[in-house]
């Protein structure tokens, strides 16, 4: 058994959270985040064994997320 890592955003977006992964682009929802969480982890194994080639874009390792501060005129 090989184990991947994949980053993840979890978004609030109206009634739902909305889980996406940035490395492969599934997205899936939930009514908690904790839901939303499980549901992406169920559709990224479906989608690795549906496309065993797609798992050599998967890192071991988990990049570096960080936030700009960005102004503007206006």
């Amino acid at each position: 058994m090989i184990h991947y890592k994949s980053t993840a955003i979890i978004q609030k977006e109206g009634k739902w959270f909305v889980a996406r992964s940035l490395e492969l682009g599934v997205t899936t929802q939930g009514r908690t985040i904790e839901k939303a969480k499980e549901n992406l982890r169920e559709a990224v194994e479906l989608y690795l064994e549906d496309m065993p080639a797609n798992k050599n874009t998967l890192s071991k390792e988990i990049p570096l997320i960080t936030s700009i501060e960005v102004s503007t005129r206006g």
